[in-house]
Parts: C-alpha cells; sequence; structure tokens
C-alpha cells in the first residue's frame, strides 16, 4: 500500500470520511495492551543519558518520502531529517537516521520501529518522525509516547493555471475534469465516494504524490488533491494549489508529531521540549520555507 495512505488513513480516515467526532472520553475503550518482556537494550532503546555518553541517536523516518525524508546520493535530506537535526543538536548529540518503509499499518509501522522491533531484521530507533496526534489512537498504543507535536498537515488541490484562470477548482469540478490522486490515499478514498461516486471515472491513481504531480505538471490531468506540502514541492511555473471547503470532510487538518518507547519518558520530555524551542524561535518554520512549503503549525 502507498506510503501516505498508511500514514494518514488509518489514523483519521474514519474522521475524515464519515464525519465522525471525537467522543467526550477518547480512551473510555481502553484496553490494556502487552509490553515488551524480557527484552535487550537495542530492542527497546535507550535512556537520556546514555544516548548523551554515546554521542549519537537514531531516528526513524520514513524512505522514499519528499518533501518529509529521503536519500539523495547517499544524504539524508528533507523536513523530517532537519527537525530531527534540531532535536539532536538541542540534546548535544548527534542524529543518524533509519530510513524504513511503511508497515502494513501506523501500529506496525510504531511496533518495528519503536518499541518491539521486526521479527526478521530491522532496528528501533530512539524517536519516530511524523506520526499523526490523535487522542483516541494514543490510547490504543500505550507502549509509545506520542509526543513533540511539530507541523500541521491537510488536504489541498493543486491545480492548472490555464484550466482554471477564473475560477480555482473543487471536488465537483471532477465530475468532467481528470484529476491526480496517490492510490488508495485519503483523497482517492475521498474522490471516489464524493457524491455518490459520480466522479470516480475522472480520478486518475498513481503509486505516489510525485507521479500524481508530474502528470499534472506534464498536462495529463487538470487537478491533483493529496497533503499540502506534497502538492507545493511538486508545483511548476503552471500550477498553483488552493484549500477550498471540502464537503464531506471533518477534519482536514491534522498534527503531526513524534514517537518515543513508554520506557524512555525523560527523553521524550527532553525531545518535547527541543520542538518546543525550535517552534517559538521559528527555526521549524525556516525549514519548511527551505523547501519550499507553508508551514502550517501544530495544535498543541
Amino acid at each position: 500500500m502507498p506510503i501516505s495512505a498508511i500514514r494518514f488513513s488509518l489514523v483519521v480516515v474514519g474522521l475524515l470520511l464519515a464525519g465522525q467526532a471525537h467522543a467526550a472520553d477518547p480512551c473510555a475503550d481502553y484496553v490494556p495492551q502487552e509490553r515488551p518482556q524480557n527484552v535487550g537494550r537495542d530492542v527497546v532503546g535507550q535512556e537520556l543519558d546514555v544516548l548523551q555518553e554515546q554521542g549519537h541517536m537514531l531516528f526513524a523516518v520514513y524512505e522514499n518520502y519528499p518533501p518529509y525524508s529521503w536519500e539523495d546520493a547517499g544524504k539524508a535530506r528533507g523536513v523530517d531529517v532537519e527537525v530531527a537535526k534540531l532535536i539532536a543538536e538541542d540534546l548535544g548529540v548527534e542524529a543518524r537516521f533509519n530510513f524504513v518503509a511503511a508497515g502494513e499499518n501506523l501500529d506496525a509501522d510504531l511496533r518495528n520501529n519503536v518499541w518491539k522491533g521486526a521479527v526478521i531484521g530491522g532496528r528501533v530507533s530512539n524517536v519516530m518522525m511524523r506520526i499523526p496526534y490523535d487522542s483516541a489512537f494514543k490510547c490504543r498504543v500505550e507502549q509509545v509516547v506520542f509526543t513533540g507535536q511539530y507541523a500541521a498537515e491537510s488536504i489541498a488541490i493543486a491545480y492548472d493555471k490555464a484550466s482554471y484562470p477564473d475560477d480555482k477548482p473543487v471536488p465537483a469540478y471532477f465530475r468532467f475534469d481528470p484529476v491526480a490522486v496517490e492510490n488508495d490515499s485519503i483523497a482517492d478514498f475521498y474522490l471516489s465516494s464524493f457524491a455518490g461516486g459520480q466522479l470516480s471515472t475522472h480520478v486518475q491513481r498513481f503509486a505516489d504524490m510525485t507521479l500524481a504531480m508530474n502528470a499534472l505538471n506534464q498536462g495529463e490531468v487538470k487537478a491533483a488533491m493529496g497533503p499540502m506540502g506534497q502538492l507545493e514541492y511538486g508545483l511548476s511555473e503552471t500550477t498553483a494549489v488552493h484549500q477550498p471547503p471540502l464537503a464531506g470532510f471533518a477534519v482536514s487538518k491534522w498534527t503531526l508529531g513524534v514517537a518515543v518507547n513508554f520506557r524512555y519518558r525523560p527523553l521524550s520530555y527532553a525531545v518535547d521540549d527541543a520542538i518546543n524551542y525550535a517552534l517559538q524561535d521559528g527555526r521549524i518554520a525556516k525549514i519548511y520555507e527551505s523547501y519550499g512549503l507553508s508551514f502550517q503549525p501544530p495544535d498543541r
């Protein structure tokens, strides 16, 4: 399944598509979960003082996911990479990166990369970046501390300026105009179900948003729908992006943070402090700006 579909859809798609609101008590259905037993330090992580003594810490970031995290000629690049470097700098250590593929769902990603480790291969990281924050989800995965909210993400529409010289496109336009989405993403689910499926014949699906934006820039489609940051990163001189009202979306914007193993609370506090400092002095906003992205502050 495409990487963005896993990260965003499985945490918020129920809210986005069904229009449900959070329950008054998001942890009302809480059921205690298994915790790792009799495992070594290499599996469950390390204390803050150990990380500072060894001089480096490991961040899990998603692979091949521009503009957030990817490798360019062996060098780690992306917004999440730069935010991780700020965290490590504040803690006085070097940031190292573990580029990971998305698992079957976010629960699996957290299990494999934060609190337990994959059954075969892989390694547990000290911090995992770009984790959608959801109050109900954090109750279901109690082996992880969800902290360090550093930005927000939202759905937008990119479009060909020549095709829409006057009115910017809204979903209803895609009854007739072709629109690109990432396969099995939130945008795909939304447009495929919009107006009883009337848009489905004009939705063109791509393996990732980079390919979707390439199709838009090359004139193969008139618009593309997906996360704002990915759309902005893929814009050309002939395309632009906007965020119209989206009927049927209960939540079109969500907060992103980091995940830390539940055993290492001091580390999670230090990471949260580092992010808070970088938000207050504008360093995180500048990182987004350096990649040509609009910074959307988190709801902290």
